[in-house]
């Protein structure tokens, strides 16, 4: 019987909080009874004395430079972040908070962590959309010396007047995992539609393996071709947000745009044609994907149960050690249909930008820059973000400093000739036009809407989030 070891659940149903305060005691003074005729004057003096030491711990306190408190967006890192915290506080004696939001809850939970006196120093937006909505509290960081750092300002978030809102630290892909052993199984069948994986360059090998692969999954032991997609907030993000990229990306390529006010939904049929392959070639009915979550998916194909699997290189942490070997992990693009999709590379970006709340004490500020700056050069830090959670940033100073994860070298493989897709989720309107898209695609899978309803969602609820989004 096989045997999974524990997944963390991204559909996590509460924010997970560690508060890591600063180590070291108060110190104490020895004091005797003053005699009973003590004058006014040594009253007086001993009163003074002591609002000096206490104006002097205050100064040593803003001379240390203040607190952190970091509202992490990133679930899967979650415990790599508190860990970090732990070690910066240590090192350094300053407090550091981390916060971590549930899977799909960020939004609102910056919002009501912001609205609290002891408001988060350091938080992530999306893009040019989280930045319009949260600008006024993304401090410059044009002379910080993470910005320093960067080794492109396309890794910048910059605002109409140049000044740099936001520094991206971590640059993923995603696309379609798969189990290249399970792949190699299928391939060894009876007329099995490919020779070799790197014939499935496009969506019609693409559906013509996962078709057959359903046909065959009782003969090769499995549930399906592709995983569950489930439409719980752990994992509608993978479809309303990262698979609508695709026909978003095509078109904005046609157009030579980066962004717009009102789509025209020009791939739609193609976004649909790759929508209804993952409800169809899969592990369970469309019946019952609102009851799925990112967590199911992730066992699926940890357990060997699906040869596909629609995520990214953060996705790692969650199915390895289980049933699939490293070395059978590989990454194909996300094919819809479009035409010159043969040279399509995965979709590779940022939407984790850090700001700074601006509107923090200068002592806070301060001791997160010194914060992000420890994170982007000690040793701790780049060992961390590279080696624990996996990423590849955009930092000058993580030339030594790789990650060992198997899914960013498959992504580094494949994109040798491709050409990568641009994250342009990060233009959606608002996260309300997400929502909507979101529900109106569960109720195309489960037989209860129509793809009309899926279309008027994209297109006619892009003009009206967008509007409103920028009145």
């Amino acid at each position: 019987m096989k045997n999974m070891k524990r997944i963390a659940a991204l559909g996590m149903t509460a924010a997970m909080i560690s508060s890591l305060a600063a180590c070291g005691g108060s110190s104490s003074t020895a004091t005797t009874a003053a005699p009973a005729d003590t004058t006014a004057a040594a009253a007086t003096t001993a009163a003074a004395a002591e609002t000096t030491a206490a104006a002097a711990e205050a100064a040593k306190d803003d001379a240390a430079g203040g607190k952190v408190y970091y509202l992490n967006f990133k679930p899967e890192q979650a415990d790599q972040w508190t860990a970090l915290a732990k070690k910066y506080t240590e090192e350094t004696g300053v407090q550091v908070d981390v916060q971590t939001a549930a899977s799909g809850t960020y939004e609102q939970t910056l919002k009501s962590e912001m609205a609290k006196s002891d408001a988060p120093t350091l938080f992530q937006v999306n893009g040019p959309v989280g930045l319009a909505t949260w600008k006024d509290y993304c401090d410059d960081m044009k002379d910080s010396a993470v910005y320093k750092d960067l080794s492109s300002d396309d890794y910048a978030l910059k605002d109409a007047d140049g000044a740099i809102r936001g520094i991206a630290y971590v640059i993923e892909s995603y696309g379609i995992i798969y189990n290249k052993k399970l792949l190699a199984d299928y391939i060894a069948t009876d007329g099995a539609v490919i020779k070799d994986a790197s014939e499935i360059n496009n969506f019609a090998t693409l559906k013509a393996v996962a078709d057959d692969i359903q046909k065959k999954k009782g003969d090769l032991g499995l549930e399906g071709a592709f995983t569950s997609a489930g439409f719980d907030s752990s994992s509608d993000w993978r479809f309303k947000t990262h698979l609508a990229n695709l026909p978003i990306y095509y078109e904005y390529k046609e157009k030579g745009i980066s962004s717009t006010d009102a789509i025209e939904g020009t791939y739609l049929d193609n976004f649909k044609n790759i929508f209804d392959l993952y409800i169809t070639d899969a592990t369970c009915e469309p019946t019952v994907l609102s009851s799925k979550t990112g967590e199911d998916a992730a066992s699926e194909f940890a357990l060997g149960e699906a040869v596909f699997y629609q995520n990214g290189t953060w996705a790692y942490g969650d199915i390895k050690d289980n049933e699939v070997a490293d070395e059978d992990l590989g990454m194909l693009p996300i094919y819809i249909g479009a035409d010159g999709e043969e040279n399509q590379g995965l979709c590779t970006g940022s939407e984790n930008y850090w700001c700074v709340n601006t509107k923090a004490s200068d002592a806070d500020k301060k001791a997160t820059y010194d914060f992000l700056q420890w994170v982007v050069e000690s040793d701790e830090g780049r060992t961390s973000l590279s080696s624990e959670m996996g990423f590849v940033t955009p930092f000058t100073t993580f030339a030594d400093y790789l990650p060992e994860n198997p899914l960013v070298k498959a992504e580094q493989e494949y994109d040798k000739d491709k050409t990568p897709v641009s994250w342009n989720f990060t233009t959606m309107p608002s996260e309300e036009w997400k929502n909507k898209l979101g529900s109106a695609m569960l109720e195309y899978a489960q037989g209860t809407g129509d793809w009309d309803a899926v279309k008027t969602a994209f297109v006619d609820n892009w003009k009206t989030e967008y509007a409103a989004a920028n009145s």
